[in-house]
Formats: structure tokens, sequence, C-alpha cells
């Protein structure tokens, strides 16, 4: 498929992502207050024990919606981290009213990012319906589009980063990635200490980022509270080659990242600056801007890695310059289903083709002796 044919869809997708973000942005601030004063409940434990929130269902339904008013219902294929399980139990009617609120909310301000608006307020029934037709299991074939409503859902409860991630993939190829990062720092540091704040507390900055495959490009938006921005940059991933110089990222999480090894790697490599831990795909973001060179991850052998934890994270990452692989170098396969099936050890993304070479060897040569 041509680059040019994907106007519509890549058009389409930066400006839900920016709705969706606006969306998160207001269900955080309410996170943050006093649990009497934000009515409580707006956080549930998967039976995995991670979080899901208002936000996680409400982006869902939201980009959903907008996919299937922009594209059509029949024959949309949409695969999303969600189910409505938890949503259509009896002790979850309030659960489901705050998603309810949140996504009449948002789409009431649809027409300020060029998108459709629904005639009346959706109901409850619309949005479990939204919400319940991103049940896809993808595959090698076909069009399917790969939503993760908030990827670092723990951050996102503390204040700290995570991103609304939609992508494309059209027989199992990544075609367009669209990250938003509404706590996206000013200043890099900001990356491995929380949100980069105003001294009122609020989140100095925000942006969204995509890209489409073959492009050679990579673009980045600020958030604007109100409505869609005019102007976009070109990213560009760093030239930097010497692991030395390298800011490295992992997840923070030690449950699904060997952060043993990872520390190990990073010392036989020489490297000096202290590995940055970070919610989600904003590592990906990182690296496609400029901020960070490496991201790597090595997840236990338990660990299976899901397509919407990386499919817009690499197209971006990769058309601004940048090279993500598996440990072995082998490029990911996104045509398998839900899952990243036959990876090789664990993740590397690098800014530059040279600086990646280099962590590859010293990946084999560290193998070895590591515990893995």
């Amino acid at each position: 498929m041509e680059v040019e044919s994907l106007a519509t869809e890549m058009e389409t997708a930066v400006r839900v992502v920016h709705l969706a973000s606006s969306l998160c942005v207001k269900v955080q601030e309410k996170l943050r207050l006093p649990s009497s004063t934000n009515g409580g409940g707006d956080v549930k434990s998967k039976d995995d024990d991670s979080p899901v929130t208002v936000a996680d269902w409400g982006v869902q339904a939201i980009v959903s919606w907008v996919l299937a008013e922009v594209f059509g219902s029949h024959n949309l294929s949409i695969i999303a981290e969600e189910d409505t399980e938890s949503l259509t139990k009896s002790e979850s009617v309030i659960l489901l009213g705050a998603v309810s609120n949140a996504v009449n909310e948002a789409l009431s301000e649809a027409h300020k990012y060029g998108l459709p608006k629904p005639d009346k307020p959706l109901g409850s029934d619309d949005i479990l319906k939204a919400i319940g037709r991103c049940n896809s299991t993808g595959g090698p074939k076909g069009r399917h589009w790969v939503l993760d409503p908030v990827d670092g859902t723990l951050g996102f409860v503390r204040g700290d980063q995570y991103a609304v991630a939609l992508a494309l993939i059209e027989d199992g190829k990544v075609l367009l990635g669209v990250l938003g990062c509404p706590n996206y720092p000013v200043k890099k540091e900001g990356l491995s200490n929380g949100c980069n704040q105003t001294e009122s507390g609020s989140v100095s900055k925000g942006c969204v980022m995509y890209a489409k495959r073959g492009s050679g490009q990579a673009w980045m938006q600020p958030l604007h509270p109100g409505g869609y921005p005019e102007s976009a940059r070109l990213l560009t991933a760093s030239t930097v080659d010497d692991p030395v110089l390298a800011t490295v990222c992992e997840p923070v999480e030690r449950a699904n990242s060997n952060h043993l090894f990872t520390a190990g790697l990073a010392n036989s490599m020489g490297v000096r600056k202290q590995t940055m831990r970070v919610y989600s795909m904003v590592k990906y973001a990182a690296i496609a801007c400029g901020d960070a060179e490496v991201f790597m991850k090595f997840a236990q052998s338990s660990y299976k890695e899901k397509i919407w934890d990386h499919a817009a994270g690499v197209v971006i990452v990769e058309e601004a310059g940048g090279v993500v692989t598996d440990a072995g170098g082998r490029k990911l396969d996104f045509s398998k289903g839900v899952y990243l099936e036959g990876l090789d050890r664990g993740i590397i993304a690098c800014s530059n083709q040279v600086l990646h070479d280099k962590i590859i060897g010293a990946v084999y040569a560290s193998w070895e002796s590591s515990s893995l």
C-alpha cells in the first residue's frame, strides 16, 4: 500500500489520539484529588492485579466509536487491551456511569478536533458496544487497528508517564503509529522523575507523536487543552553511537523486565549515565525525539509481549531514524495475533544502526554469563 493512500487513516488516528489524551488529562487530574472528592472507585484491579481506570475504558470507547463513524463498523477490526466484563457487573453501575460521563464530555468537544460527534450523548449500551467492538485477535491477513488505551496505567494512576497508543496493521505490517504522551516532560530529566510540572503543580507539557511506514518522517504536535494544534515539528533520533554516552531506558516494573541483566549489560558497555526507568511506550517516544538512545527490555521467560505495547512506538522510532529488533537482531513480528511470538530473549530499540549493532553484540557477549 502506498503511504499517500493512508491520509484519512493517519489524520483520523492523530486527531482521535489528541481527543483521547484530553480525556486522560481530565481523569488523571481527578485521580489526584482526595478519594472523598473524586468519588472513589475510578481504579479497579484486573485478574493480574494490574490497574484499570475510567480512562482505559473511556479512551477505548472514544477511539472505537470514532473509527466506526469514519470507516464504518462493518469489517472494522480493532485489537485492544480492555473488555467489558468488569463494567457489566451489577456492582459496577457507578463505575460505568463515570466512564459514560468521561466519554460524553470528551465527545462533546470532538468537533474541536475535526472529528464527528454524536447527535446526542451516548448511552451505557452504546459505550459498552463500542468497548466490546475491540475484540479482534489480529493475525497475518487483513487490516487491524491496534489500541492500548492507557499504556502504563500504573504510571497514570501515580501521576507519572503514560501513553495513548494507536497503530494500524495490514497483513502483519505496521502501517502507521500514533502516541499521545500527555505528561511528556519539557526536559528529559523529568522522564525518570515523574511529570515535569509548573509551580502550580499542573503538567507543563504534553505531545502527540506519529509516523507512517515508509515516509522517513516522524512528527510531534503539542497537546492543546481545547482543540487540535496547527503546528508540528519533525523528529530526529539521536546520532550518538557510543554506548558510553548513551541514555538508556528500561521499564519500571520488575515483574516483566530483568533489571539485573540490563544493569550488567549497561555496565559491560561502559554506560556512564544512570538507566532511566520509565513507564509505558514513552520510552519509544524518548528515542524518537532524541532524548534517549536505547530502550532495552528482557522479560522473564513466562512473560509474553503484546502487540499493543509496541506497534505504535516501533514505527515512530523507525521512521525517526532508529532501529527496533529483538535481542537476536530480528524485526518484531506483528502477524501472529495478539502476542509478539518468537521473540529472541528481549526487545532492543536504538536511535541509530551503529549503536544498535554494538548493543546486539554486547547482548551476545553477556548472555552466556547471565542467569536468564
